[in-house]
């Protein structure tokens, strides 16, 4: 009795083993084949990678171009495609050798050591022309193929703009749900992880591949013979190109520079004033595509906001004189620090209100900021944004179904005060007026309050793209320019400031004095803030700025440099500025 129901208690386990057996095999060829466990791994999919060899002409995600159409992502070359079963037939190598004019040994050198399709040439694939492809493919070769592929552009400019794209499956799920259980996307999508590939995934996203393929056997034989096929998507108007303000030649020769330079930390961002484009971007560090959040390459410091330091005097200039506070014949001690203390690192005399601006006199601006606080405690907040200096600068708008799209990745508001009883403490309000104190700003900002006192205080909205185009060139949608709210300073302010920014320059005690030796007049305000870091000597570090535009006549374009926290003797913020503003006079 005892041994009959064992053999029984044996025998209902090996039932059972045999029933999750089953139910494991028919979960997998029949239950959940396209969302197999919590990963929702497509087992179809997975299977038929494994017997399927594939030459990916176009991944058909949408591509970024500069404001003239050249490539920024990537492009389309004519390419010659050899399958590796070439090397089992007989085809005329002969004649295709002669047409590209090479060795016909380099050819079978090639076939012969390779597994899987390949660009010919590649690392760097040899470029076809028009003739050359026309004249291959009338050979009709199986397995030889002359045409358009989808080649990344060898070298990356605006990488932090422009962002990465990624194989990321928890990502794809998360932003494309109902995309990926109507089977419209896979799992295996690349998305947008940083800048405007993330900005401008949703209208990047693959319609689906071009492709040549093949199936193979276990050994890499043809399955079905040698019968390559074409798949592409039926859709004539996609994949799209966003067309950016970029303008890759001024982008390129700013990267140079900055590294030459040794620019290591902060930026550089020129617009152009008419419109409020941005034409080039430079952030350092230099984004690492493989690792990109490794020594903090993935910030796009002119995104970020900042300490600006002296630039900021700037604003209580625009409120001093709109308040009508300044006296011509009043002179100002700059002998005194901003606190009104004796100053012995800095003995200036005394200074006029234009003097004090070019020669950046802390005592002038924090006793000014002292005395406008008095009559208005929201004065310099004000001031700030009526020169598009605190708001998000980027451009924002309805989009299709997208309300409120914004361009940039990141479009932080600036920051003047932490805390309300700042602004009834005198000595909290006097570092405030020379941009220490809590005032945090972006240089997308600065350079926007540069743009806006050139064109005479019009406010506008920034923007890094222009339109989304249809694979066939036309316009899919148009970002028009559009202004920033707000109020603004009054053309005469607008103007005085202008002369302000020039005397920076023009004045030989100025701090932007350097700037006389270029062949193209230049006007702005130069920028030295305290961190309150030091290095690993105990030496202070600073935040080192000069923004301005030029020409200073008929002003075309908006350029500020900002390093960060270096040390004030070993800066290069001037040379970069200086260096950009004869790269752009040769340019031009």
């Amino acid at each position: 009795m005892i041994l009959k129901r064992r053999v029984l208690i044996v025998a209902a386990i090996v039932m059972l083993l045999l029933a999750g057996l089953l139910y494991r095999l028919a979960d997998i060829q029949m239950i959940h084949t396209e969302s197999f466990s919590s990963k929702k791994v497509n087992l179809i999919e997975e299977s038929v990678r494994q017997r399927t060899q594939v030459m990916i002409l176009d991944q058909g995600r949408g591509r970024f171009v500069d404001r003239h159409g050249e490539a920024l992502t990537h492009d389309y070359f004519p390419s010659l495609i050899l399958f590796p079963f070439l090397k089992y037939i007989d085809w005329p190598i002969e004649e295709v050798a002669s047409i590209l004019k090479i060795n016909e040994n380099v050819l079978v050198e090639t076939v012969n050591s390779i597994s899987e399709p390949v660009a010919f040439g590649n690392p760097k694939p040899m470029p076809l022309t028009e003739q050359q492809m026309t004249m291959i493919n009338e050979l009709k070769i199986p397995g030889v193929f002359a045409v358009y592929r989808q080649s990344r552009v060898e070298d990356l400019v605006a990488e932090h703009l422009i962002g990465i794209v990624r194989e990321n499956k928890d990502e794809v799920l998360k932003r494309y749900p109902e995309k990926v259980k109507e089977e419209n996307l896979s799992v295996h999508t690349p998305v947008g992880i940083l800048g405007l590939q993330k900005v401008f995934d949703e209208f990047l996203l693959p319609e689906g591949e071009s492709k040549l393929l093949y199936h193979v056997d276990n050994r890499g034989g043809p399955l079905f013979g040698i019968d390559v096929k074409y798949t592409a998507p039926a859709n004539p108007y996609y994949p799209i190109s966003v067309q950016t303000t970029i303008d890759k030649r001024m982008q390129e020769a700013f990267e140079s520079i900055a590294t030459k330079k040794g620019l290591t930390r902060g930026g550089v961002i020129v617009l152009d004033i008419d419109t409020n484009e941005v034409l080039a971007m430079v952030s350092k560090p230099t984004l690492n595509q493989v690792d990109p959040y490794s020594n903090l390459g993935a910030y796009n410091y002119l995104l970020e906001t900042q300490i600006p330091g002296s630039v900021f005097k700037t604003v209580i200039a625009a409120a001093a004189i709109e308040q009508n506070i300044i006296e011509s014949e009043r002179l100002f001690d700059c002998d005194l620090n901003l606190y009104g203390e004796k100053d012995e690192k800095h003995q200036l005399g005394k200074l006029t209100f234009e003097d004090s601006f070019a020669q950046s006199c802390n005592y002038t601006f924090s006793t000014l900021a002292n005395e406008l606080m008095k009559e208005n405690p929201t004065i310099i907040e004000e001031y700030a944004s009526k020169l598009g200096l605190v708001q998000p600068v980027g451009w924002v708008g309805d989009v299709f179904h997208f309300q409120q799209f914004e361009q940039l990745p990141v479009n932080k508001k600036g920051q003047i005060w932490k805390e309300s009883y700042d602004k009834s403490a005198p000595k909290a309000i006097a570092q405030t007026a020379i941009g220490q104190k809590e005032v945090r700003v972006t240089p997308l900002a600065v350079a926007n309050m540069m743009a806006t006192i050139a064109r005479g205080g019009e406010k506008e909205q920034v923007r890094v793209v222009s339109k989304i185009l249809y694979k066939n060139g036309t316009t899919l949608f148009n970002f028009p320019n559009q202004s920033l709210d707000g109020d603004t300073v009054a053309p005469y302010t607008a103007m005085k400031l202008q002369q302000l920014l020039r005397k920076v320059v023009e004045d030989d005690k100025g701090t932007g004095r350097r700037f006389q030796a270029l062949e193209t007049e230049v006007s702005g305000k130069s920028g030295t803030a305290e961190t309150g870091r030091v290095d690993t000597n105990g030496r202070p570090l600073v935040n080192k700025w000069f923004a301005g535009y030029f020409p200073s006549s008929k002003p075309k374009y908006a350029m500020v440099v900002v390093e960060l926290e270096v040390l004030e003797f070993n800066t290069v913020a001037n040379d970069v500025y200086y260096e950009l503003v004869k790269e752009m006079t040769r340019l031009n």
